[in-house]
């Protein structure tokens, strides 16, 4: 196997892992609000988060930053429950914060910390310090975060077309379940 192939396979199982749900449950509750007709705006989203992902990989790598598993492993589900409580004061409602940039700005941040959850087993595998690598399994991460957003746009679809959900109830269905699955995450690793 090419090395292009195993860090781009690498970067594909990292968000499609499903022991390791945490970035799923970002994904999902970060479009929860969007349709098919704002897919510019999502696959903006999407590639913001991959950026602050690799940036945060990057800067572990060269060892610029280093930061604590512990924290990391806190502040991870803490993102996503964010994220989902924003959706449900949202619901419904146009997103100003995202006229204002700010949204962005948090997404990149988000994918930050997310980032430097995987940054330790990274540079276990990826010792050269080559930044190919690095770009390598950054595309595989961008191609698996659109394959679970063309799999929830899809699901929502089905949702809101065929069984009649409003768009507010869906993001306020979907939003509620992360709550649900993240909490224990949280309390799993509580730092305090």
């Amino acid at each position: 196997m090419s090395e292009f192939w195993l860090y781009f396979k690498l970067g594909l199982e990292h968000v499609l892992d499903w022991q390791a749900y945490d970035h799923i449950l970002f994904l999902i509750v970060l479009c929860a609000a969007y349709t098919f007709s704002a897919w510019k705006r999502l696959l903006l989203l999407v590639t913001l988060f991959t950026l602050g992902h690799t940036i945060s990989l990057l800067m572990a790598n060269y060892s610029v930053v280093s930061v604590s598993a512990k924290w990391i492993e806190f502040l991870i589900p803490i993102t996503i429950l964010i994220a989902a409580i924003f959706n449900l004061f949202t619901a419904g409602k146009e997103k100003k914060l995202e006229k204002l940039g700010l949204f962005y700005i948090v997404t990149v941040f988000f994918g930050l910390i997310h980032g430097f959850g995987f940054a330790s087993y990274y540079k276990m595998i990826n010792d050269s310090n080559e930044m190919l690598p690095l770009l390598e399994f950054a595309l595989g991460v961008e191609v698996a975060q659109i394959i679970v957003v063309l799999l929830v746009l899809i699901f929502a679809f089905i949702c809101q077309m065929i069984f009649r959900f409003n768009k507010r109830d869906w993001v306020l269905v979907v939003s509620s379940i992360v709550i649900g699955m993240v909490i224990p995450m949280i309390i799993n690793n509580w730092i305090f």
